[in-house]
């Protein structure tokens, strides 16, 4: 075990780990950005434009009927369960996330703070109703069946890549109860994060003995705050992840190859050298 993470992990073995979308794309789930943090493809829908606009609204929701299927049935990949595993063997203190596919708790990982919130919730934004997103699926598809019957590439966080089409026959869901907006529950692009989720991320960060970003870019505030707020405790900073992030220059240790392959390779070298450590640990649940 003499590679600079597996040294890192042994020296600060509270780790507080912040996830992004890099993790999930052995699932089958894309991410947004390339290797030098730029966009891949447009940003995605502005929380200003699918508020304020009904066609805004129409387009999202078609591109989700579309896209939702490939989300709802990606299963953890080997990234995830190896982090389940570090937190079941006291490694991980707080297991933190900037993905709203809920993954990591599928893969066996407990108390996970959902920075951006979770795709598989919808909310009302009057009467803040909810209700699960594969009942809305059921109703999108059933109101729209000639939509529904559209293919498309898959985009990040179930969205899809749709030619340009007209989207004025396309029926939105309101809410049941109300009428109103209803929307995923979870962070748009200009959304606010939840304060009382940073504040259990902080204090969590707090208590760690050091950082480990996993798979991300860290080009959105509220992941790069996690590793000023890093800084300015005095905790290092170690990261799996390929390509350029926001914080490189915070890190001392930093892996560019695939966040899967890294953290299965951790877990094998902890387990041959605290194999007692490890007796009774749960399996790890790997799609």
């Amino acid at each position: 075990m003499s590679d600079p993470l597996s040294r890192f992990v042994r020296q600060h073995s509270r780790l507080f780990v912040l996830s992004g979308a890099g993790v999930s794309t052995a699932s089958g789930i894309p991410d947004y950005r390339d290797e030098q943090g730029q966009w891949k493809r447009n940003p995605p829908v502005h929380v200003r434009d699918f508020v304020g606009s009904a066609a805004a609204r129409r387009r999202y929701w078609a591109r989700s009927m579309i896209g939702w299927p490939a989300i709802a049935g990606a299963q953890p990949n080997q990234a995830h369960g190896a982090l389940a595993q570090l937190q079941a063997a006291s490694y991980v203190c707080r297991l933190v996330t900037q993905n709203v596919d809920g993954l990591h708790q599928r893969a066996g990982s407990e108390h996970v703070i959902e920075l951006h919130g979770s795709i598989a919730q919808v909310v009302c934004t009057v009467c803040a109703a909810g209700m699960p997103r594969s009942e809305v699926q059921q109703w999108l598809e059933a109101a729209n069946p000639a939509y529904a019957r559209r293919g498309a590439a898959g985009a990040p966080d179930g969205d899809a890549d749709i030619d340009p089409a007209d989207w004025d026959g396309f029926r939105a869901p309101d809410c049941p109860r109300c009428g109103g907006i209803l929307k995923p529950d979870a962070a748009f692009f200009g959304d606010t994060v939840q304060p009382d989720r940073v504040a259990g991320a902080m204090e969590a960060l707090e208590q760690a003995d050091a950082m480990l970003v996993v798979g991300s870019s860290l080009m959105l505030r509220s992941g790069y705050r996690f590793c000023e707020g890093a800084r300015h405790l005095g905790k290092p900073i170690a990261a799996i992840n390929i390509g350029r992030t926001r914080a490189d220059h915070l890190f001392q240790v930093k892996i560019e190859r695939p966040c899967a392959e890294v953290l299965a390779d951790l877990v094998r070298g902890l387990i041959v050298q605290c194999k007692s450590h490890w007796l009774g640990l749960r399996a790890p649940r790997f799609g």
